[in-house]
């Protein structure tokens, strides 16, 4: 799990800085706001809906997003600990429009519908991290393999093309935690200032994504790593050691949580070459 606590004061430090608007930092912040994303060039027409998918603890509520015609290769998008809500659904929208059919969940299904955050990510980490505390390494393994078993029925996905899967903040570990539980069909990981991603226990997240087959990209907050230095060194030794291919890098000025767009901490720079990096991590990896 990311290390939430420092929510609050990340973004005054980065608001004094000047390193973000104070803007960004909470006048558009509401869970019903939309954010404005750059636009795809030469965008694909998708569809758009709201699914409902049987897990073996239940329904969990989703938002699937895909081509109109044709088929691609699939995405699974694990969110931050603010949950689905309209940024990430314009987040899988984006991803859509690029060639991929999304599916991005809510992974607090078993406690509440979405959104299960009241006021998106302006929320006091105080509401929400009960619901992160109630998923652990099993939940994780459990739920990927439900998401990634419904995928695989959806006429949309290419079946003959490896799957992506990517996190934001605790999501991290649970994209790592993806590639393990359904190995023979991930084919390319993306952390963005993912937190718990170095455990020293033999269940760590980098510990069982370097057991598969996949792509990996790790983006690092300057404050994560900051806080954790040596993760990054960890990271890289394991996934050299293992053979797979892995971009490890520190987004410098960029502050936890700083990708999704309604974010307190959201760098638009930043966040734009991350997702660049995502393209061409899942142009090369999922085929």
């Amino acid at each position: 799990m990311c290390d939430q606590n420092h929510f609050d004061e990340d973004r005054k430090e980065f608001e004094s800085l000047d390193l973000v608007t104070r803007k960004q930092f909470g006048v558009m912040l509401s869970a019903g706001m939309s954010m404005i994303l750059p636009q795809v060039a030469n965008a694909a027409a998708v569809v758009e809906s709201e699914v409902t998918i049987t897990t073996p603890d239940g329904t969990a509520d989703c938002y699937f997003v895909h081509p109109a015609t044709g088929t691609a290769p699939a995405v699974l998008i694990w969110p931050d600990i603010f949950g689905l809500r309209p940024s990430f659904r314009q987040m899988g929208k984006r991803l859509a429009e690029s060639g991929y059919s999304v599916l991005v969940v809510n992974p607090f299904y078993r406690t509440k519908k979405a959104p299960t955050a009241d006021a998106g990510s302006a929320t006091p980490i105080q509401q929400v991290m009960p619901l992160a505390q109630t998923l652990n390494e099993t939940t994780h393994m459990t739920d990927a393999k439900a998401f990634i078993g419904w995928l695989d029925k959806q006429a949309s996905v290419a079946k003959n093309r490896k799957i992506g899967t990517q996190g934001y903040c605790m999501g991290g570990p649970i994209a790592f935690r993806t590639s393990a539980a359904v190995p023979d069909r991930v084919g390319a990981v993306a952390s963005f200032h993912g937190g718990g991603l170095v455990r020293d226990n033999p269940s760590s997240p980098h510990l069982q994504a370097s057991k598969t087959k996949a792509h990996f990209l790790v983006a690092i907050a300057a404050n994560d790593d900051a806080r954790s230095p040596n993760d990054k060194t960890v990271l890289k030794e394991t996934f050299e050691q293992a053979k797979l291919p892995a971009e490890i890098e520190v987004y410098t000025g960029a502050a936890h949580g700083w990708c999704p767009p309604d974010s307190g901490v959201y760098n638009e720079p930043q966040a734009e070459k991350a997702w660049a990096r995502l393209l061409a991590l899942y142009g090369k990896a999922l085929t």
